[in-house]
Protein backbone atom coordinates (compact mmCIF):
# COMPACT_ATOMS: atom_id res chain seq x y z
CA UNK A 1 0.00 0.00 0.00
CA UNK A 2 3.18 2.64 0.65
CA UNK A 3 4.12 2.09 -2.53
CA UNK A 4 0.86 2.44 -4.34
CA UNK A 5 0.73 5.79 -2.37
CA UNK A 6 4.23 6.80 -3.06
CA UNK A 7 4.24 6.24 -6.67
CA UNK A 8 0.30 8.46 -6.84
CA UNK A 9 2.13 11.03 -4.78
CA UNK A 10 5.03 10.80 -7.67
CA UNK A 11 2.03 11.30 -10.28
CA UNK A 12 0.40 14.02 -8.05
CA UNK A 13 4.14 15.98 -8.05
CA UNK A 14 4.68 15.42 -11.55
CA UNK A 15 1.57 16.66 -12.78
CA UNK A 16 1.71 19.44 -10.58
CA UNK A 17 5.58 20.40 -11.91
CA UNK A 18 3.38 20.66 -15.54
CA UNK A 19 0.09 22.05 -14.50
CA UNK A 20 1.12 24.98 -12.25
CA UNK A 21 3.88 26.84 -14.89
CA UNK A 22 1.21 26.33 -17.33
CA UNK A 23 -2.16 27.62 -15.87
CA UNK A 24 -0.07 30.47 -14.02
CA UNK A 25 1.42 32.00 -17.11
CA UNK A 26 -2.23 31.59 -18.79
CA UNK A 27 -3.75 33.34 -15.76
CA UNK A 28 -1.06 35.60 -16.16
CA UNK A 29 -1.67 36.01 -20.25
CA UNK A 30 -5.32 36.31 -19.57
CA UNK A 31 -5.19 38.84 -16.97
CA UNK A 32 -2.61 41.13 -18.55
CA UNK A 33 -4.62 40.98 -21.92
CA UNK A 34 -8.47 41.55 -20.56
CA UNK A 35 -7.18 44.37 -18.76
CA UNK A 36 -5.67 45.83 -20.99
CA UNK A 37 -8.53 45.35 -23.59
CA UNK A 38 -10.84 46.88 -20.85
CA UNK A 39 -8.67 49.86 -20.06
CA UNK A 40 -8.88 50.58 -23.91
CA UNK A 41 -12.06 49.20 -24.99
CA UNK A 42 -14.14 51.80 -26.40
CA UNK A 43 -16.98 50.25 -27.42
CA UNK A 44 -19.34 51.22 -24.26
CA UNK A 45 -18.49 54.27 -25.11
CA UNK A 46 -19.57 54.58 -29.11
CA UNK A 47 -22.39 51.91 -29.41
CA UNK A 48 -24.62 52.88 -26.69
CA UNK A 49 -27.92 51.13 -26.96
CA UNK A 50 -30.98 53.21 -27.57
CA UNK A 51 -33.58 51.35 -25.11
CA UNK A 52 -31.52 50.22 -22.07
CA UNK A 53 -28.48 53.62 -22.05
CA UNK A 54 -25.87 51.10 -21.63
CA UNK A 55 -22.95 50.49 -23.79
CA UNK A 56 -22.49 47.47 -26.33
CA UNK A 57 -18.92 46.14 -24.61
CA UNK A 58 -17.49 44.10 -27.59
CA UNK A 59 -14.56 41.96 -25.93
CA UNK A 60 -11.29 42.40 -28.09
CA UNK A 61 -12.14 45.73 -29.10
CA UNK A 62 -9.57 47.51 -27.14
CA UNK A 63 -6.81 45.23 -28.16
CA UNK A 64 -7.63 45.73 -31.78
CA UNK A 65 -7.94 49.00 -31.57
CA UNK A 66 -3.99 48.97 -30.24
CA UNK A 67 -2.79 47.02 -32.83
CA UNK A 68 -4.38 48.82 -35.85
CA UNK A 69 -2.60 52.46 -34.16
CA UNK A 70 0.73 50.50 -34.20
CA UNK A 71 0.68 49.58 -37.54
CA UNK A 72 -0.90 53.14 -38.84
CA UNK A 73 2.05 54.73 -36.44
CA UNK A 74 4.66 52.25 -38.42
CA UNK A 75 3.16 52.91 -41.50
CA UNK A 76 3.23 56.58 -41.09
CA UNK A 77 7.15 56.77 -39.35
CA UNK A 78 8.14 54.17 -42.40
CA UNK A 79 6.53 56.22 -45.71
CA UNK A 80 5.22 59.65 -44.89
CA UNK A 81 6.78 61.31 -42.12
CA UNK A 82 9.96 62.66 -43.04
CA UNK A 83 13.25 63.79 -41.42
CA UNK A 84 12.28 66.99 -41.06
CA UNK A 85 9.20 66.57 -39.83
CA UNK A 86 10.55 63.86 -37.38
CA UNK A 87 13.60 66.19 -36.27
CA UNK A 88 10.46 68.97 -35.36
CA UNK A 89 9.01 66.72 -33.17
CA UNK A 90 12.10 65.74 -31.60
CA UNK A 91 12.82 69.18 -30.62
CA UNK A 92 9.22 70.13 -29.28
CA UNK A 93 9.27 67.18 -27.32
CA UNK A 94 12.52 67.94 -26.20
CA UNK A 95 10.69 71.16 -24.26
CA UNK A 96 8.48 68.83 -22.05
CA UNK A 97 11.03 67.86 -19.45
CA UNK A 98 8.79 65.44 -17.47
CA UNK A 99 7.63 63.91 -20.45
CA UNK A 100 11.16 63.69 -22.56
CA UNK A 101 12.49 61.78 -19.47
CA UNK A 102 9.48 59.36 -19.68
CA UNK A 103 9.24 59.06 -23.58
CA UNK A 104 13.21 58.77 -24.07
CA UNK A 105 13.48 56.16 -21.46
CA UNK A 106 10.37 53.87 -22.60
CA UNK A 107 11.33 54.34 -25.99
CA UNK A 108 14.84 52.59 -25.39
CA UNK A 109 13.66 50.10 -23.14
CA UNK A 110 11.58 49.29 -26.10
CA UNK A 111 14.64 49.54 -29.01
CA UNK A 112 16.58 47.29 -26.83
CA UNK A 113 14.10 44.17 -26.99
CA UNK A 114 12.28 45.10 -30.10
CA UNK A 115 14.37 47.69 -32.03
CA UNK A 116 16.65 46.92 -35.21
CA UNK A 117 19.56 47.55 -33.32
CA UNK A 118 18.75 45.19 -29.82
CA UNK A 119 20.83 45.58 -26.73
CA UNK A 120 20.73 42.77 -24.65
CA UNK A 121 22.13 40.57 -27.08
CA UNK A 122 25.34 40.04 -25.55
CA UNK A 123 25.86 37.70 -22.54
CA UNK A 124 28.83 37.85 -20.61
CA UNK A 125 30.21 36.66 -17.47
CA UNK A 126 31.01 39.36 -14.80
CA UNK A 127 33.57 38.55 -11.82
CA UNK A 128 32.70 40.68 -9.12
CA UNK A 129 34.79 39.27 -6.70
CA UNK A 130 37.30 36.41 -6.67
CA UNK A 131 35.44 33.33 -7.21
CA UNK A 132 31.84 35.20 -8.48
CA UNK A 133 30.52 35.78 -11.56
CA UNK A 134 27.29 37.14 -12.58
CA UNK A 135 26.04 36.98 -15.67
CA UNK A 136 25.01 40.05 -17.83
CA UNK A 137 24.09 41.82 -21.07
CA UNK A 138 26.91 44.12 -22.49
CA UNK A 139 24.82 47.16 -23.41
CA UNK A 140 28.41 50.00 -23.77
CA UNK A 141 31.60 48.88 -25.13
CA UNK A 142 32.94 52.36 -24.44
CA UNK A 143 32.30 54.81 -22.30
CA UNK A 144 35.32 57.21 -22.60
CA UNK A 145 32.73 59.95 -23.28
CA UNK A 146 31.57 60.03 -19.30
CA UNK A 147 36.02 59.64 -18.71
CA UNK A 148 36.22 55.97 -18.64
CA UNK A 149 38.20 54.26 -20.51
CA UNK A 150 38.85 50.66 -20.68
CA UNK A 151 35.38 50.22 -18.53
CA UNK A 152 32.09 48.80 -20.31
CA UNK A 153 28.52 48.75 -18.62
CA UNK A 154 27.02 45.66 -18.18
CA UNK A 155 22.91 45.19 -17.19
CA UNK A 156 22.35 42.09 -14.78
CA UNK A 157 18.42 41.66 -14.49
CA UNK A 158 17.14 40.09 -11.07
CA UNK A 159 15.59 36.84 -10.71
CA UNK A 160 12.00 36.41 -11.00
CA UNK A 161 11.67 39.68 -12.19
CA UNK A 162 11.98 42.56 -14.91
CA UNK A 163 14.10 44.59 -13.41
CA UNK A 164 17.70 45.21 -12.68
CA UNK A 165 20.73 47.28 -12.67
CA UNK A 166 23.63 48.61 -14.61
CA UNK A 167 27.15 48.55 -13.41
CA UNK A 168 30.55 50.21 -14.76
CA UNK A 169 33.19 47.33 -14.85
CA UNK A 170 36.45 47.10 -16.16
CA UNK A 171 36.69 45.40 -19.67
CA UNK A 172 39.14 42.89 -18.68
CA UNK A 173 36.63 41.17 -15.73
CA UNK A 174 34.32 40.66 -18.97
CA UNK A 175 34.12 36.83 -20.60
CA UNK A 176 31.34 36.84 -23.35
CA UNK A 177 29.31 33.71 -23.42
CA UNK A 178 28.67 31.59 -26.19
CA UNK A 179 25.18 31.25 -25.53
CA UNK A 180 22.35 33.08 -26.75
CA UNK A 181 20.59 36.19 -25.47
CA UNK A 182 17.51 34.62 -25.33
CA UNK A 183 18.59 31.69 -23.29
CA UNK A 184 20.90 33.48 -20.97
CA UNK A 185 18.01 35.87 -20.29
CA UNK A 186 15.61 33.01 -19.38
CA UNK A 187 18.84 30.91 -17.43
CA UNK A 188 19.10 34.38 -15.24
CA UNK A 189 15.39 35.13 -14.56
CA UNK A 190 14.62 31.53 -14.01
CA UNK A 191 16.90 31.97 -11.30
CA UNK A 192 19.68 29.26 -12.69
CA UNK A 193 16.96 26.52 -12.76
CA UNK A 194 16.24 26.76 -16.71
CA UNK A 195 18.57 24.06 -18.34
CA UNK A 196 20.80 25.08 -20.69
CA UNK A 197 21.68 23.74 -23.93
Amino acid sequence: MNRFASLLFRYFIKGLLVVVPMGVAIFLIYWAVSKLDNALNLSDVLWVNPKTGKGLYIPGLGILTVLVLIMIAGVLVTSVITDPIRNWLSRWLNRLPLFKFLYSSIKDLTEAFVGEEKKFNEPVLVEVSPGVKKIGFLTQHDLSVIGLPGDVAVYFPFSYSFAGQVLIVSAENVTHIDKSAADMMKFVISGGVTELK
